[in-house]
């Protein structure tokens, strides 16, 4: 279905106009209808598919202006690139719009945050900590909030973010409108719907598990760490193919390993974003890969929904996630837009129970693929690869012993201690033998 068909506003089908958009995704053109009914919504969709825009484009046209300083529509994501990502669709969409929107989250100045949400703001986009520091001390109200929508559920309640929804939950009016928006549908998430929302309209399009069709998917199987560094440094030599690349690892450590090897090899063309690089870090790693800067960006799990970057051309899984469901949300940052990517996955001999999961998940095989006879095969092993070596631990019962006495015995005399005191007198004689008195010798001095 094309936009101009979903009965969007004028500013709405300019901006879109202007950004080039034609055609809506299924969950854009499912999710439409039934959020501009004003029922509750639970959209479970995977990474890819239009989900910010499916929320974004109804609730815009739904949006009424008004004088209050508070925001009417507030959107909860759980991570700051998310909140940037979803800001800038938000302005993007809103260029012939009179709607104030503020991006709110950790790891940056709250000052600024709150002299911006002090000026009035129409839509807040925020992580839930950074949302409630603000509202707490007084800055932001919640009261007239009409919409709210919370995007990658599942992902919230990983990262533990629960209580901090629930709290936020209660500060909000009662009557309102609740867009939910999820990749997987786990007993967790569930539990939350069940506990918080009362049964809202369900849209699936596209469900997690789901292989995205305009993904080559690709295997090799290495038998260590050191051998698939060799084989990643291999591949990325061909930068005519491999023109804009986001490898995934599975730690910090190894994101920052992976990095320095791949710096010595490719120098400057290497980025890397993990949760223990600071803010204007991340960002500036995220908008060098964007424009081409840097051909490689190294990243873990924490951000696999918060990027939405335009033209990604590989998707390298150097390790394999612990959820089946994050590979799909990893290789889902290729092949957007109806253009072709192409994912990669390093499997190790210790890996196959997740790969077995993963293939269950996507009921599918991933393509294995023949390893260049150009690799060098280590057979040298990181610390996290040797094999662990467990001391059993042997109780030893002690025996017991039969006739014995008892615990304590009798002092020898000379430890024997009499509590009795002793005169000065007694003392000086048990020492010289004979009595000795100062006044003795006075006495002797008057005579003479």
């Amino acid at each position: 279905m094309k936009f101009s068909d979903l009965n969007l506003n004028t500013p709405l089908q300019n901006a879109l106009n202007d950004l080039g958009y034609e055609t809506s995704t299924p969950i854009q053109e499912k999710a439409y209808s039934v959020i501009m009914s004003g029922k509750d919504v639970l959209g479970i969709a995977q990474t890819g598919t239009g989900k910010t825009f499916a929320y974004l484009l109804p609730s815009l046209r739904l949006y009424k202006y008004s004088k209050d300083r508070n925001p009417q529509l507030l959107i909860l994501v759980p991570t700051r690139e998310l909140v940037v990502q979803v800001q800038k669709e938000i302005e993007k969409l809103t260029t012939y719009m009179s709607a104030v929107s503020v991006g709110l989250y950790g790891g940056t100045n709250i000052k600024t945050q709150i002299e911006a949400v002090l000026d009035g703001c129409d839509i807040v986009v925020a992580t839930p900590g950074r949302l409630l520091d603000i509202v707490l001390n007084g800055s932001l109200r919640l009261k007239n909030v009409k919409k709210l929508v919370v995007d990658e559920v599942d992902e919230m309640l990983s990262l533990g973010f629960r209580s901090q929804l629930v709290r936020i939950f209660d500060l909000m009016p009662a009557k309102r409108q609740n867009l939910l928006f999820s990749a997987t549908l786990g007993e967790e998430v569930e539990t939350f719907l069940e506990e918080f929302f009362e049964s809202p309209e369900r849209i699936e399009a596209a469900p997690s598990g789901t292989p995205l069709e305009n993904i080559s998917q690709n295997a090799y199987t290495v038998p260590n760490h050191n051998t698939k560094l060799n084989l990643l440094e291999l591949l990325l030599k061909d930068r005519e193919e491999m023109q804009k690349v986001l490898v995934f690892v599975s730690t910090k450590q190894f994101a920052d390993r992976v990095h320095q090897r791949l710096e010595e090899k490719f120098p400057g063309e290497t980025g890397v974003i993990h949760s223990n690089k600071d803010q204007n870090y991340r960002f500036n790693a995220v908008k060098n890969f964007q424009n081409g800067t840097f051909r490689v960006l190294i990243a873990t799990d924490l951000i696999a929904r918060g990027l939405d970057i335009q033209g990604v051309s590989h998707v390298i899984n150097f390790d394999i996630p612990d959820i089946p469901e994050q590979y799909i949300h990893r290789i889902g940052r290729t092949g957007r837009a109806d253009k072709q990517g192409v994912s990669i996955t390093l499997f190790t001999p210790r890996d196959e129970e997740e790969r077995i999961a993963i293939e269950h998940l996507m009921d599918m095989k991933i393509p294995e693929q023949m390893l260049p006879e150009e690799l060098t095969i280590s057979d040298v092993l990181i610390e996290e690869e040797l094999p662990q070596y467990r001391m059993k631990n042997i109780s030893v019962r002690i025996p017991k012993r039969d006739n014995v006495g008892e615990a304590f015995h009798e002092k020898k005399d000379k430890n024997k201690k009499v509590n009795q005191k002793l005169r000065r007198a007694d003392l000086m004689k048990l020492k010289y033998g004979k009595p000795k008195t100062r006044g003795d010798k006075g006495k002797k001095k008057k005579k003479r």
